[in-house]
């Protein structure tokens, strides 16, 4: 559910010792360490943006046992001089945040997170793990690699935001019908996502061209570029940012009143976690997706050429399969999406679906002919 960062960042303010905590996006550890740093609490972040003598002061502060939070990237993990510091101070409870990428199943897997279960019995520390996104398969996983296939206690706070309007919609002319949708909310905050860079690129000259202020995001852009994004999205409003999946992930921004897909997402846990960054606030939110069949064949093809094992990719396809379902639905969007993480639910009365439902007929006999 929502408000990861408070259940763990309250409890390392009240408990005695070090909290550690294990997360995969350097964007929002430096986030929620400059933030905490004004707060007055002592925090640090060990990445591979950290600088020699910001790794100093934080070993001088983990010896001295005055650092309350310390925010760490997976792969430090893999670091013997990172286990030594690590083993020196006073450490009590290990984090696991986006707890999903433990799961070679999820939608996001990191090697390195496997590395945590034997971090746990090395420090003796007690462990708590969170994600948004996790169906059946990936939180066996992480009971199995984080707790050592000791059944935690486990809370699940579901997964609806109702506030958040859902509709989809089959490609005629994409970018007018972007563009239409940007003009429909306009001088919003939004985020649109593409499947490629040169689309977020070209998408974003065009919105510009359409007199409103846009910026493109993605992984082949410098880290400086990416920085000066990430902060005009933080503090500048009437901003839509064009971007591959690479942006957004923790970066917290509560008013961003909608979220559009030029392009079919993956998976339904790619989708659920791109659309759930609009309406933070609770006040209502729209999202567009827009998809083609070329869409369903390129992500197929993306499939087939990416690496991991055939079991892996027929899993995958089974994920892209049941994204292709919900957008290919007749029944009520959230009620779909919902089922997919286990939850049940009324139809939502806020998706396209119930707002102007399909027209369906009984099509058995026609099926049968063409299969005949």
């Amino acid at each position: 559910g929502s408000g990861k960062s408070l259940c763990y960042q309250y409890s390392a303010i009240v408990k005695d010792g070090l909290t550690v905590v294990i997360s995969p996006l350097i964007a929002l550890m430096n986030s929620q360490v400059n933030y905490l740093k004004k707060l007055k609490i002592s925090c640090g972040a060990l990445t591979s943006n950290t600088s020699i003598a910001g790794q100093k002061e934080i070993a001088y502060k983990l010896q001295k046992k005055t650092l309350k939070l310390l925010y760490i990237a997976p792969e430090r993990l893999t670091k013997i001089s990172t286990l030594k510091l690590l083993r020196k101070s006073n450490i009590k409870l290990i984090v696991v945040d986006e707890a999903h990428c433990v799961s070679q199943w999820g939608h996001d897997f990191r090697p390195s997170y496997l590395l945590i279960g034997d971090l746990r019995k090395s420090l003796k520390a007690q462990l708590v793990a969170f994600t948004a996104t996790a169906d059946e398969k990936t939180r066996e996983d992480i009971i199995i690699y984080l707790f050592n296939n000791t059944k935690p206690k486990a809370f699940f706070f579901g997964y609806d935001r109702p506030n958040i309007f859902l509709s989809f919609v089959l490609k005629e002319s994409p970018r007018n019908q972007i563009l239409r949708f940007i003009e429909e909310n306009k001088n919003e905050n939004g985020i649109i996502y593409c499947s490629t860079r040169a689309k977020t690129e070209s998408l974003a000259k065009a919105i510009n061209n359409n007199r409103q202020r846009a910026l493109a995001y993605h992984a082949g852009l410098t880290s400086n570029v990416r920085k000066d994004v990430e902060n005009a999205f933080r503090s500048e409003n009437n901003l839509i940012i064009v971007a591959t999946v690479a942006f957004g992930m923790g970066l917290d921004k509560e008013n961003i009143r909608w979220v559009a897909h030029a392009d079919l997402p993956q998976s339904i846990e790619s989708y659920y976690q791109e659309v759930g960054r609009a309406g933070r606030d609770n006040k209502p939110a729209k999202t567009l997706t827009l998809y083609s069949y070329d869409d369903i064949k390129y992500r197929q093809d993306q499939i087939e050429e990416g690496g991991g094992s055939l079991e892996q990719k027929k899993l995958k396809h089974k994920k892209l399969n049941q994204m292709i379902g919900l957008a290919d639905g007749v029944s009520c969007r959230r009620q779909t999406l919902l089922k997919y993480f286990g939850d049940d639910t009324e139809p939502c009365g806020n998706c396209d679906l119930c707002i102007s439902p399909r027209n369906t007929f009984e099509a058995t006999k026609y099926v049968l002919t063409v299969l005949e």
